[in-house]
């Protein structure tokens, strides 16, 4: 039986955009279809009732870049890219790149933990191996609009919390970016399949091996007669990516050697633990990113942050061939694995701009009606320089960014990063007098 948010269920209840599919223990919102109605909070969206939602997400590298490599020039197809960005050449018309831009709390510290705790609060952060920040962008929007959606946000990660202190700051601070409120680091979630079941399986009741989409299967047939061929097809493609990540998701970790170290094993002595994290990091990382696309293309939520890895990292990328020094040392010296390891991680961006590109949602691509943010804490590792923050955004925010552009603030009056989320809230229809350290939005955004 397909069950919707207003309790009533039947099949003769008319079908609409917050329609969910449930069946053992499992739940999973549909895509945007253009023939469905809108309903309940979707009629009073800032958004007409016949437009697509609009997605916030954050993609963050930690210890920043190759400082010499990071940057752009010219507009649209023109676009000139410096060497850490080219993997994304081919989304030049669909990118703003954002020089020059800064937290001024996180230049106090001078180090890792105090530049990143507050990269999307703007707040100061308490030292002395205290918890303190602010709420960041991601998790206001989701706390104002997160009632529209199963999920009010999606907090992922690639690499585990750090719980240290480092030169008097928590490194929580390091390891979190999302923050549901001042206090409170929003949990990570690591592992995919633990990710993955948060946007399918309701409230945990779902057990076993069973596959969320044959629970639904029946459910999706009849849905699918009642949809237009347009959105049949959608309906199938989305389908069908939630099988292909579940399939991958079985197959993670079976293979390959641990990351960063040869074992004395040829393989593991051991069963791999059915919920863990995938050994190979390139195999976690695309995973990760895959799931944020469902979830958007789902409509599961409409706001995700998703750290590729911690500041102060230890990740090592045997994948690239460079498994002799970990992240956070190798940001120390502007090497060329440094820019290898710079564009491997500019490539998921890539990847993710991709997937969300070829998801069409009426007139406008499901990349055009998002923002994705791409940043770090730093520009670059090796003097821990804050004093200016690498940004790009990706997408249109449904035509309301106009993108291809590159923007510099570096000798402007208000170059603040609150600045900028004051302007991308507007755009999600929640207007704020100030956010973080600023009270101006960001002039062009």
């Amino acid at each position: 039986m397909i069950h919707h948010d207003s309790r009533p269920t039947g099949n003769c209840f008319p079908l609409t955009r917050r329609t969910v599919l449930r069946g053992l223990g499992v739940s999973m919102a549909l895509p945007w279809f253009e023939s469905l109605p809108a309903w309940g909070a979707d009629a009073q969206a800032t958004q007409p009732s016949n437009e697509p939602p609009l997605r916030f997400a954050c993609l963050f590298a930690g210890n920043g870049f190759y400082e010499n490599q990071w940057w752009a020039r010219g507009a649209g197809e023109a676009m000139q890219l410096g060497k850490v960005l080219q993997p994304l050449t081919p989304w030049r018309q669909k990118l703003t790149f954002v020089r020059g831009l800064y937290n001024p709390e996180a230049l106090k510290g001078n180090i890792h933990s105090s530049q990143t705790g507050n990269l999307l609060t703007g707040a100061p952060v308490a030292a002395g191996g205290k918890i303190r920040s602010g709420t960041s962008i991601d998790q206001l929007l989701a706390q104002r609009l997160g009632r529209q959606t199963k999920l009010p946000s999606l907090v992922l990660g690639c690499e585990k919390s750090i719980s240290s202190v480092h030169k008097n700051y928590s490194m929580l601070y390091s390891s979190h970016i999302s923050w549901s409120s001042p206090t409170t680091p929003t949990p990570l979630e690591v592992y995919p399949a633990l990710a993955f079941d948060r946007l399918f399986k309701a409230n945990g009741e779902a057990t076993g091996d069973a596959s969320v989409l044959d629970s639904v299967l029946t459910q999706a047939k009849r849905i699918r007669s009642r949809i237009s061929n347009l959105d049949r097809h959608k309906l199938d493609e989305y389908l069908a990516s939630v099988r292909s990540v579940e399939q991958r998701i079985d197959r993670a970790g079976q293979e390959g050697q641990l990351q960063g170290w040869r074992p004395t094993l040829q393989k593991p002595d051991r069963d791999r633990p059915a919920d863990g994290i995938p050994q190979d990091i390139d195999q976690h990382m695309r995973l990760m990113c895959d799931i944020l696309v469902l979830a958007f293309q789902t409509d599961t939520t409409r706001f995700c942050t998703l750290k590729l890895n911690n500041d102060h990292s230890s990740l090592r990328f045997p994948n690239l061939g460079i498994s002799h020094i970990i992240h956070h040392m190798l940001s120390h010296q502007e090497s060329e694995n440094w820019l290898k390891v710079n564009q491997y991680f500019v490539s998921h961006v890539a990847y993710v701009a991709k997937r969300l590109n070829e998801i069409q949602e009426g007139e406008r691509t499901l990349l055009d009606n998002s923002v994705i943010l791409f940043c770090s804490s730093m520009l670059t590792g090796g003097g821990h320089d804050a004093s200016q923050l690498p940004v790009v955004l990706l997408g249109q925010a449904g035509g309301q960014l106009k993108s291809g552009r590159t923007l510099d603030y570096l000798d402007q009056p208000n170059r603040k990063m609150s600045s900028l989320f004051l302007s991308l809230a507007e755009k999600f229809g929640v207007p704020l007098d100030h956010f973080g350290d600023s009270d101006q939005k960001l002039a062009e955004i």
